[in-house]
């Protein structure tokens, strides 16, 4: 999956619903998936490249920012990004795995995905960390609910609420309300984010058969993940409507 995941990963996530029961996946007190399933090496991974990534694009992104009050909130954005990978390094070292070994396969798609979605203005950045970052922890989150639990947690960690998500949407909501066509063009830019998002995911699940075989224990079958697709699209209209692009 793309992009970092903490940051905004978490906000809206659920919205008052159970997105895994939503999804078909397990919700029982015994998890489907156990913590040694080859395809956890694999989840670690692409995390940890997703939080590296984000790091260093945000650090680069700051630059955007009118203000020296956006430069310091994407900088404790960009510190945060920095603690979750290394907690994920820590939980593959612990499982015996060199974390620049386990993140190599995943470099070329979420590569792809960051140039594909490089933004050009800083509301496009605010746009991207945002909506970006929820697409994917919607998509981890629903994988944690059917992990063992201390590979659940290692997970939940580095999706965990990390307090600037106030900053982003206040900045996006006064811009698009002052300007029309700043919101419509921000409306396509994020419509062009999710699309990126799940073709990149599909296309990391079809190269790693372990994390295809951990994502399908996770939602029970093709359906399910079908299911987990059409959820991230609804949680990712309801992200827009929150920035006030819906």
């Amino acid at each position: 999956m793309t992009g970092g995941t903490g940051g905004a990963a978490t906000r809206v996530v659920g919205m008052g619903v159970n997105p895994s029961a939503a999804v078909g996946v397990s919700t029982e007190s015994t998890p489907r998936i156990p913590a040694d399933h080859s395809g956890v090496t694999d989840l670690f991974a692409v995390l940890a490249y997703g939080e590296i990534s984000a790091f260093y694009r945000l650090a680069e992104e700051a630059k955007l920012s009118p203000t020296l009050r956006g430069k310091v909130a994407v900088a404790k954005m960009a510190a945060a990004e920095m603690d979750h990978f290394d907690t994920l390094e820590q939980a593959l070292s612990g499982r015996g795995v060199d974390v620049f070994d386990a993140m190599a396969p995943f470099v070329r798609a979420l590569d792809a995905y960051h140039d594909s979605t490089d933004p050009s203005t800083w509301l496009e950045s605010m746009v991207k960390f945002y909506v970006g970052d929820g697409i994917a922890a919607d998509f981890y989150t629903l994988l944690a609910d059917a992990l063992a639990p201390e590979v659940a947690t290692v997970v939940r960690d580095v999706l965990a609420e990390t307090n600037h998500s106030e900053f982003v949407i206040e900045e996006v909501r006064r811009a698009v309300e002052e300007n029309r066509s700043e919101r419509d063009r921000l409306t396509l830019w994020g419509r062009r984010l999710l699309g990126e998002a799940i073709t990149q995911a599909q296309y990391v699940m079809a190269q790693r058969d372990e994390l295809t075989e951990l994502v399908l224990a996770a939602t029970g079958d093709l359906t399910g993940i079908a299911a987990l697709f059409e959820h991230m699209q609804n949680s990712h209209a309801e992200r827009m409507r929150v920035l006030g692009l819906g």
